[in-house]
């Protein structure tokens, strides 16, 4: 025997529908429910009409000589329409704490330097305008923030050129161009001067880097000035590279970002490189995914703390 097909189909409901039908039931009468609404008692039939029609045709209300009163259907239907019209009214109000960045969430993350200063102010000053959003930060290198955006477990990143990491298939918000700083330990030669230096004075140096290359990273500089520096030690965290710099173990790179941050044992040197551009540093956001009014108001908090680094 062949099955029938089913061919019942759940009733498609107006949430207008559902809030006229409440309005009615809370006031027991068509004719209040119609000044309450601003609309026509006939109106107001013809929306119970439709509805009572959608629902399979019984009566919700029985008309009686003065107001109505609900059918045993219409008090089914009542915590139903209830629940309909608040989920309603809920996302209405989640949508206009987005609006004005007064709910929400915001997920973002930034390279190492970058917490040194400008997410600090930036933060400070995001959740002083906006303390109900929710915030998450990740801390990465450009490469892995990217792909983290990529896959939408981002809404922004703080990324840098350094590395060489492609950024053409990203949103890019210019916050600054870094310019770099050679740290040498407070009784060096060159620590007395003022003057701009280049790295090449310092090519019989010791270096202190995060890797044992300098290709895709701030010594990159080096390289473009006709030396190879020499890495006799790799230390990640910039904190740590001043510490062996005071001890007199070598000389690092610091960006302008980091320096807010320098140890009062050392001197920072700015760096003079005529031939390659500051590095740059963005706010990225995922071409073709709409950002936030969280993520456009974070972006101009941290244009305004980009505002306070030094050039």
């Amino acid at each position: 025997m062949t099955a029938m097909p089913n061919t019942h189909r759940e009733p498609e409901l107006s949430t207008v529908w559902l809030r006229v039908f409440l309005e009615v039931a809370g006031h027991g009468s068509f004719t209040v429910a119609a000044k309450s609404l601003g609309w026509t008692q006939s109106a107001v039939s013809r929306q119970i009409a439709a509805l009572e029609g959608a629902l399979g045709g019984g009566p919700l209300f029985d008309r009686l000589p003065r107001g109505v009163r609900l059918t045993e259907a219409g008090r089914v239907l009542v915590p139903h329409a209830e629940a309909v019209v608040e989920a309603l009214h809920g996302a209405g109000r989640e949508l206009s704490a987005l609006r004005q960045v007064a709910g929400g969430r915001l997920r973002f993350g930034a390279f190492p330097t970058a917490d040194a200063a400008l997410v600090p102010h930036a933060l400070a000053a995001f959740r002083a305008r906006h303390p109900r959003v929710h915030l998450s930060r990740e801390e990465g290198l450009t490469a892995r923030l990217l792909d983290r955006l990529t896959a939408g477990h981002l809404d922004l990143a703080v990324v840098s050129t350094t590395g060489g990491s492609p950024l053409e298939s990203y949103e890019l918000h210019h916050l600054l161009d870094e310019s770099l700083y050679v740290a040498v330990p407070a009784g060096h030669p060159l620590a007395a001067g003022t003057d701009p230096v280049r790295l090449g004075q310092l090519a019989d140096a010791d270096w202190i880097s995060g890797s044992s290359r300098p290709e895709g990273t701030l010594l990159d500089a080096a390289l473009r000035q006709g030396f190879r520096p020499r890495v006799a030690h790799v230390v990640g965290e910039w904190t740590a590279k001043q510490g062996y710099v005071a001890a007199g173990l070598g000389v690092t790179l610091v960006p302008a970002l980091a320096a807010e941050s320098v140890r009062p044992d050392i001197a920072l040197l700015p760096v003079l490189d005529e031939d390659a551009p500051a590095r740059a540093v963005y706010a990225a956001t995922a071409r073709g995914r709409s950002a936030t009014p969280a993520t456009e108001a974070f972006i101009g908090a941290l244009r305004e703390a980009a505002a306070r680094i030094p050039d």
